[in-house]
């Protein structure tokens, strides 16, 4: 399956929502690898302050936005093909470390990866690699509408 760079959609695939306008781009994913080698997704996104809470933060629901966004992408790219949809069913994440600037970068790693769910464990680090947040994510799988 041949992909466009950095947004991990396959040629000629066509969004209901084109990528640009899509909340993904509202708070800057950058889907850096899509798992071609290891099954692993990994992406980043750039702390600025519109991303941040009123104590300078980087507000956790963008680190469990992007450990959705990553789990999401890799369970479709493998299922797509398969005539599947997916969507997340749940979303926990654990915050260790605060992130103050720089980047968040995400490393989604499959987990189970069932006919009807798949489950993963997101690790987002700041860009020391310090373990700053911990997510699993839940994935539903069903047949695409008709």
């Amino acid at each position: 399956m041949e992909q466009q760079p950095l947004t991990a959609i396959p040629a000629g695939y066509e969004p209901a929502i084109a990528l640009e306008e899509c909340f993904d781009a509202v708070y800057g994913l950058e889907i850096l690898d899509v798992g071609t080698d290891d099954g692993n997704v990994r992406g980043r996104v750039m702390i600025r302050d519109e991303l941040r809470q009123q104590f300078g933060l980087l507000h956790g629901g963008v680190i469990s936005a992007l450990a959705e966004a990553l789990a999401s992408r890799g369970t479709w790219l493998a299922m797509y093909p398969h005539g599947k949809v997916v969507m997340g069913m749940s979303n926990e994440t654990n915050f260790l470390r605060p992130l103050l600037e720089g980047y968040v970068n995400a490393t989604a790693v499959p987990l189970h990866k069932g006919r009807t769910r798949w489950v993963w464990e997101v690790q987002s680090c700041d860009d020391e690699q310090r373990l700053c947040a911990v997510t699993r994510v839940n994935i539903a799988v069903r047949d695409a509408p008709a």
